[in-house]
């Protein structure tokens, strides 16, 4: 064969061969190149199904935490769901350590934040009382909003529990309403980037259901509480009803009985006498139809239906005099009648009555003194004052046996300035007399000055 016609051969054959292998590697990159562009174009559609699947678990999550009243099953299932929606595959939470504190009133009347359900606490963690002024806590408290630390260790307050020793970051979370903060949550583990963004947002939801969970179940607990403590009153209502009817009327119509049998048997000798006899029964009757009708006043004072709050003071004042012959002296500001509310006044007026009488029975005082005006420089508060010149006595003695029920006087007069938002202030000393002041907000400013020591 001719040497030109093999070259040409031979260059045929190396083209045919490169061209075979470089079809073969555009065959195989463009295969690569379609399986990404498919795998972009399908990203976002995987996005778009696994969104209802998180919609579907947030909604149960607050479903969960909102579905209950119960005040304790809120916060084990705000920390148990907590658990469970941070949880992935490739950063599993059975490490996580949690927390909810909450306020709560500590003998010395300052609020301290104490543990109100916690997981992979230990037992002296529980057991922890915070102040809340101090480190991570103070400042999520105090600015309302969540922060994230890596210095745990350093921290004055959260170096206190031994199950965050082990954790590199921590995340707090207020539980706040308007201006009520019940606590925080907390949130901690080992890895320090654990909290993603993605995940403090999850948080963030259940701190905000977590609140109104909260506010529910503490509304259901003090309507129940409230029930009960109404349903008490009802009953010391009662008690107090048979005493007085024992006391006062049940013994002067016996005597009237007693009088009537001796009258009978004295006429027979000595008509003078049962005359006279006769003048005594009929004042007794008479006395007696005055109690009774004092008493179905203060059971329920039509006045104050018909008259007002002013009227129904003046005609207790009327009664006590006409009754016992007690001095009582009414001072009311007719300016601050028509801010309150009707309901309030009734209950104002059983205050004063209570008080009233307490004192006509126990301070032996010459005057009783009602007075209902305006808290100087504050237009949001009332003040319900009650003072006698008698005797006086110990208060110190009287609150020592108040869980006794040693006094029902004092404990239906706590329980009624609770049920206004008020708060009672007792200053009495042997041989100097009683003074009982009852501050009252007249709308929930004056009830949020009053509840924070304003």
């Amino acid at each position: 064969m001719d040497s030109s016609l093999l070259l040409a051969v031979a260059v045929g054959v190396v083209a045919l061969v490169v061209g075979m292998v470089l079809g073969v590697a555009y065959s195989r990159l463009s295969a690569q190149d379609r399986q990404k562009e498919s795998a972009r174009q399908l990203q976002p559609a995987a996005d778009r199904a696994g969104m209802p699947g998180r919609l579907r678990e947030i909604y149960t999550l607050i479903s969960a935490i909102t579905s209950t009243l119960q005040y304790q099953r809120v916060l084990d299932t705000a920390l148990d769901l907590s658990s469970s929606v941070l949880s992935s595959p490739g950063a599993p939470a059975d490490k996580l350590v949690s927390a909810v504190l909450l306020f709560s009133q500590s003998e010395n009347k300052q609020p301290d934040l104490t543990v109100g359900s916690a997981r992979r606490f230990t037992p002296a963690d529980v057991r922890q009382v915070l102040p809340g002024t101090a480190g991570l806590v103070a400042q999520v408290i105090e600015s309302g909003e969540a922060q994230l630390s890596n210095d745990i260790g350093q921290d004055p307050e959260l170096a206190r529990f031994v199950a965050l020793r082990a954790c590199k970051v921590v995340y707090c979370l207020p539980l706040r309403a308007g201006l009520d903060t019940y606590g925080v949550l907390l949130f901690a583990h080992p890895e320090p980037n654990f909290f993603s963004q993605s995940k403090r947002e999850l948080l963030d939801i259940i701190s905000h259901q977590a609140v109104i969970a909260i506010q529910n179940a503490r509304l259901y607990t003090d309507l129940a509480q409230e029930k009960e403590r109404m349903m008490e009153i009802q009953e010391d209502a009662r008690k107090k009803l048979a005493r007085d009817l024992h006391d006062g009327p049940t013994q002067s119509v016996a005597a009237i009985a007693m009088r009537l049998n001796f009258a009978r048997r004295l006429m027979e000798r000595d008509i003078k006498a049962t005359n006279e006899e006769l003048v005594k029964i009929e004042e007794l009757a008479r006395r007696t139809t005055k109690e009774i009708r004092h008493m179905l006043f203060t059971l329920r004072p039509l006045v104050l239906e018909s008259q007002g709050l002013i009227a129904a003071l003046e005609a207790m004042a009327e009664k006590m005099a006409e009754t016992y012959n007690q001095n009582v002296l009414i001072d009311v500001d007719p300016a601050v009648i028509p801010e309150i509310e009707i309901g309030k006044q009734t209950i104002i007026f059983f205050i004063a009555e209570e008080a009233v009488n307490n004192a006509r029975k126990h301070a032996q005082a010459a005057h009783i003194w009602v007075r209902l005006k305006p808290v100087p420089k504050e237009k949001n508060i009332i003040v319900l004052e009650i003072a006698d010149d008698g005797v006086g006595f110990d208060v110190g003695a009287v609150d020592a046996s108040y869980d006794k029920r040693g006094s029902l006087g004092m404990v239906n007069m706590r329980e009624r300035s609770e049920l206004v938002n008020g708060v009672l202030q007792i200053d009495s000393a042997v041989g100097k007399g009683t003074r009982i002041r009852v501050l009252i907000p007249l709308n929930e400013e004056g009830a949020d000055r009053l509840r924070r020591g304003g």
